[in-house]
This record gives C-alpha cells, sequence and structure tokens, in this order.
C-alpha cells in the first residue's frame, strides 16, 4: 500500500520521482521516463523541430500533445486566468519549491495514480525562478482516443448507463478526498472503450469532508447549464443531470 504523498519530500523519498535542482531551475521527473526526459523538452519549439507535435489544444495559451518515442504526452505551459492574467500573464509569486503550481499538480497526479483513479500520470515538471516571481510547465501522459465530454456531446447523445458512469467516477475522486478545481464538462474525457477520465488537476488538492464536494458537482451542472445556452443542441436534458447525480450520490455513501 502506498502512503499518502502529498509533499515533495514524500515524493522524492517514495521512489516515484526525482527532482533536479539547477541554477535558478528544478526539474521534478516521474522515474519511469528519466531516460527519455531534458530540459529542453520544456520548451514547443523542441518538438516542432523533431517534427513530433500531433496536435493542440487552445485555452488560455496552447496545449502541445507530443511524441515521444512510444510515448503521447501534453505538454502545457501555466498561464493565469482572470483579470491579472491580462496583466501579468504566466508569472506567479514564488514562495517556496512546495508551494508551486506544477509541482502540486505532479505531486497530486502521482497520489492519483497510486490510487489507479482514472487521471493522467505526470511526466515532469520544471520551475523556473527569477527573483521573486517564477515559470512553470508540466509534461503529462495524454489519454489516448479519447474526447472531452462536451465534444461528445455536440455530436452524439450518451447512453444512460454512461451518465451514470460519470457520476460514479466523481464520487470515486471525492471518495478519495480530490478537490478538482475546475471540474467542468471539457476536463471530462470518454475514451473509445467508454472509460470516463478527469484532467487538468491545475490548482487541486486532497481536501477532508466537508460542503466542498457538493459545490465542486455544482460547479460542473453549471457547466453544463452554460454550454446548453450556448449551443442549444448539444446532447444534455436535466434528466441526464438525474441519472449522473443520483449514481454519484449513491457511490458516495
Amino acid at each position: 500500500m502506498w502512503p499518502i504523498i502529498l509533499n515533495l519530500d514524500a515524493i522524492v523519498n517514495s521512489g516515484l520521482a526525482s527532482l533536479v535542482k539547477e541554477p535558478h531551475q528544478w526539474l521534478l521527473y516521474n522515474k519511469q521516463f528519466a531516460h527519455l526526459l531534458n530540459n529542453e523538452m520544456f520548451d514547443s519549439d523542441y518538438w516542432q523541430n523533431q517534427n513530433a507535435v500531433t496536435g493542440s489544444a487552445q485555452g488560455r495559451g496552447t496545449t502541445y500533445f507530443v511524441k515521444c518515442e512510444a510515448h503521447d504526452w501534453v505538454l502545457r505551459h501555466y498561464y493565469r486566468g482572470g483579470l491579472i492574467g491580462k496583466l501579468i500573464h504566466d508569472s506567479y509569486l514564488y514562495t517556496g519549491i512546495n508551494n508551486t503550481r506544477a509541482v502540486k499538480e505532479h505531486i497530486l497526479l502521482s497520489q492519483l495514480a497510486q490510487w489507479q483513479l482514472p487521471a493522467p500520470r505526470p511526466v515532469a515538471c520544471r520551475i523556473r525562478r527569477n527573483g521573486l516571481s517564477y515559470r512553470a510547465d508540466i509534461i503529462s501522459e495524454r489519454i489516448n482516443n479519447a474526447e472531452d465530454l462536451y465534444t461528445r456531446l455536440l455530436r452524439e447523445p450518451l447512453t444512460d448507463e454512461l451518465w451514470q458512469r460519470i457520476g460514479k467516477t466523481i464520487a470515486a475522486f471525492h471518495q478519495k478526498g480530490v478537490y478538482h478545481h475546475d471540474l467542468n464538462i471539457h476536463n471530462i474525457l470518454l475514451d473509445n472503450k467508454q472509460q470516463v477520465w478527469l484532467i487538468d488537476f491545475d490548482q487541486g488538492e486532497i481536501r477532508s469532508g466537508g460542503d466542498w464536494q457538493q459545490a465542486n458537482v455544482a460547479r460542473l451542472l453549471r457547466s453544463f447549464h452554460k454550454e446548453k445556452t450556448k449551443h442549444p443542441a448539444i446532447h444534455w436534458q436535466d434528466a441526464h443531470w438525474q441519472l449522473l447525480e443520483q449514481s454519484y450520490q449513491q457511490t458516495l455513501k
């Protein structure tokens, strides 16, 4: 049984990851992929020069899907959102390596993997410090043959069983105290085997019991309503939500 690994010392001491310290820079990487990694891999130009970019997605910035030998990875740079993001695009206050967003996400993804929850495994992350601020990048495994729930619903309806599976999957994360900061229909994936996955655990954490679980689910419901307003033809109705929530509640008991 693996211990809970919610800090940098624990993940390194467990043997799951290694930390490389360089002047003004830290690299935290999954030991399984150590032989494949180098510092240049955190820059999109490296992959483009290798003709290894297999796709991209737009959000606050560009997320790159890349191929490394037999592995499919996702490269993401950390960008700020909201009003402050219009002024400070990708710089964060440095208060210690343990508090950086990339390291916290890498550690959380490592914990989810140990719990065998359906989320991407971390590959590596990089922190670059400049005085009182830092910038960060993370590489994680790509969920192959999958699309987000939003894309699927634009194309076709889901079965009742799949709606129930989504609710059960969210409950499995909540049973372990896993808080997802941005639970919405873009961060739920369905693969070609109808497996449900959660992605993008930036600012996620392990929490004890409380009202946060229902608030997490309510955020997802707002996401459905938002997309239904923008795209009335999307294959989602209130009855689908009832299936999801009933399954969620039954699993959480």
